[in-house]
C-alpha cells in the first residue's frame, strides 16, 4: 500500500537580464515553510496512523503496542498485509469454526511473522496470499482430524508458521529461495512437491520464532514419501521422488 505525496511546486525567482540587473532590485525568493516530521518514537505515541480509506496503519507501530481490542480486519499490520490474512480459512468459513487470535501473544507473533516472512516474500514475488498463517486449536483438530481433547503443537496455533505458494513457481524453488534469502526463520519445509504433478503442487511451511520465545533452529525439511509410501519428514529440501 503506497501512498502518494503531492509533488511541491517551487516558485521560481526572477531571472536577472543584463538590462535589468542595474536598474531594478532583485525581488527575494519566497519563503517556503515546511512542517517538521515527529520522529518515529512521537509518531508512535500519537497513535496508529490513518490511510486514505480511513483504515488503520499499524505496520509501523511497536508489536507491543498492539492488541485485539484495536484490531480491526482490515487494518494494516504489515506494508503489504492486513490483519485479516493472517487468520483466513477457507475451512473455518465452511465449517464455521472460529479461528480468531486467542491470545495478544499469539497476534503480534504472526504480525513479526507477517514483517518478517511474508512481507520478504511479497517484496521479491509481488503481492500474493498466504495459504494458512494461524489456527485456532478448533481449527486444528477438524483439520487433522482429531478428539476435542487433543491439543495441536503447531507454530500455526501459535501465530509463528505460515503456508505459501507463488503461482507458477515450483514449490522446491520458493523453499530454497527462502532459505537463502530470509533474514532469519526457525524452519522451512518442503511439503508434498511433486514435480510431475505441476509446479504448485505442495507448498513451503515457513515459521519464525517471535520475540522472546527462543532462538530459531534454521532447520529445513522435506515432507516426502518413505520407501512404504509413507510421509515422513526428512532432513534438507527435497522433491518427492
Amino acid at each position: 500500500m503506497s501512498t502518494r505525496r503531492k509533488a511541491r511546486l517551487s516558485v521560481a525567482a526572477p531571472v536577472a537580464t543584463e538590462a535589468t540587473a542595474i536598474t531594478q532590485t532583485p525581488e527575494p525568493a519566497p519563503r517556503v515553510f515546511r512542517r517538521k516530521r515527529a520522529a518515529p518514537a512521537e509518531r508512535a505515541l500519537a497513535g496508529p496512523a490513518t490511510l486514505a480509506r480511513g483504515e488503520p496503519d499499524l505496520s509501523q507501530t511497536p508489536l507491543e503496542q498492539i492488541n485485539l481490542a484495536q484490531l480491526a480486519p482490515r487494518t494494516l499490520i504489515a506494508p503489504n498485509f492486513r490483519a485479516y490474512e493472517l487468520t483466513q480459512s477457507d475451512l473455518a468459513s465452511r465449517r464455521g469454526i472460529a479461528n480468531g487470535f486467542d491470545s495478544e501473544q499469539h497476534l503480534r507473533s504472526a504480525i513479526h511473522l507477517a514483517r518478517h516472512v511474508l512481507q520478504a516474500v511479497r517484496d521479491a514475488f509481488k503481492a500474493f496470499t498466504p495459504n494458512s498463517v494461524y489456527r485456532s486449536q478448533a481449527l486444528e483438530r477438524v483439520l487433522k482430524n482429531k478428539p476435542s481433547t487433543w491439543v495441536s503443537t503447531s507454530q500455526h496455533a501459535t501465530g509463528e508458521a505460515c503456508d505459501i505458494e507463488i503461482v507458477g513457481m515450483p514449490t522446491l524453488a520458493l523453499a530454497a529461495w527462502a532459505r537463502d534469502h530470509l533474514d532469519d526463520f526457525d524452519q522451512i519445509i518442503c511439503e508434498c512437491y511433486d514435480p510431475r504433478v505441476g509446479p504448485n503442487s505442495g507448498w513451503v511451511h515457513i515459521s519464525l520464532k517471535a520475540p522472546g520465545q527462543g532462538s530459531n533452529r534454521r532447520q529445513c525439511l522435506s515432507y516426502v514419501p518413505d520407501a512404504s509410501g509413507r510421509l515422513v519428514y526428512v532432513t534438507g529440501l527435497q522433491a518427492m521422488a
